[in-house]
């Protein structure tokens, strides 16, 4: 009877937490707003932190979705979130990312690329704006390929081929990405216009396809060095990236 009582207290605790969110496959079910202290630059910055999960099931019984999770082995796949600074639903302005997990950028620090530089920064430009949300995407790693075929085409850029040519060498296109969720759960956390930060056209299309409201966008150039120049021009060149207007990145640091 006991264990009975505390489980309910867990269930009941929980509950307050997760929103249901019924999509054409099923629902979302989206935990949150959590507290969240960020070191950032060597200051502790509060954010919000939202967790979600795609389900088939749609039910607003939670004990029926939290039975299944231990079975579910959700530890081998990655989900993704959202990190929310200020008051994000009610604020005029908001300046959003809509970041591309990058295992070797972001956790390790890698030159090869420019992500974990624009994590970083857009965390920054963010807090300075004064709200915004940064959304960690984890199904995008490689452009949407996945990390081991991620690594296979790091092989071939060691040995002559581009980013583009390297991804399309394996069977796949050049960005697989796909942001419904992502835009899913921005709609659910605020309903006007946003920034978006971005140079890349195809996240701008999928935001006004959705019917976003959108009040602009920022470049995020930066960090250039030998290791990732190439890398940059070609993301202009043959991706269709956006130059930051009126900077060549020749003269950046």
């Amino acid at each position: 009877m006991l264990h009975a009582k505390l489980e309910q207290k867990v269930l009941d605790v929980l509950k307050e937490k997760i929103q249901l969110i019924e999509t054409d496959r099923g629902a979302t079910y989206l935990v949150g707003p959590i507290q969240l202290p960020v070191n950032l630059d060597g200051e502790t910055v509060i954010f919000q932190w939202y967790c979600w999960l795609n389900q088939c099931q749609v039910t607003d019984n939670y004990q029926e979705i939290i039975d299944q999770l231990a079975s579910a082995n959700l530890a081998e796949y990655q989900q993704s979130s959202v990190l929310v600074y200020g008051d994000f639903e009610n604020a005029d302005d908001a300046l959003i990312r809509m970041h591309s997990i990058c295992h070797t950028g972001d956790i390790f620090g890698s030159k090869r690329c420019d992500c974990g530089y624009q994590l970083k920064q857009s965390m920054r430009n963010i807090v300075v704006r004064g709200t915004g949300a940064l959304f960690y995407l984890a199904n995008h790693e490689g452009r949407g390929i996945g990390l081991f075929s991620k690594a296979m085409a790091y092989v071939l850029q060691e040995n002559g081929y581009d980013t583009v040519e390297a991804n399309e060498s394996l069977g796949f296109v050049d960005d697989a990405r796909n942001y419904e969720d992502a835009i899913r759960i921005l709609k659910t956390l605020r309903t006007k216009p946003v920034t978006l930060m971005t140079n890349n056209p195809k996240k701008l299309e999928a935001m006004q396809n959705a019917g976003l409201r959108l009040s602009g966008r920022e470049p995020l150039w930066g960090d250039k060095s030998a290791f990732n120049e190439n890398y940059l021009q070609v993301k202009i060149q043959r991706s269709g990236h956006i130059g930051e207007e009126g900077t060549n990145l020749d003269d950046q640091p």
